[in-house]
């Protein structure tokens, strides 16, 4: 049984399993696409963390064996 929120428009969706929402974790398609345009359009960011100073970027060395 699940009983969440759609994080867009706040609808409460119940059921039995998320089978039932096709487009979970959002009740429809028009949230779905109203979520991806927030982060085309920058309204959402990760942060990520800055690095110490004194720290080095360190990049993996390429494998040799791979043409």
């Amino acid at each position: 049984m699940i009983d969440v929120r759609c994080p867009i428009c706040d609808l409460r969706m119940q059921g039995a399993s998320p089978r039932e929402w096709p487009e979970f974790p959002f009740c429809s398609r028009r949230c779905k696409v109203i979520d991806l345009g927030r982060w085309l359009g920058e309204a959402y960011s990760v942060h990520q963390e800055s690095q110490a100073e004194g720290e080095e970027t360190v990049s993996p060395e390429p494998d040799e064996d791979i043409p």
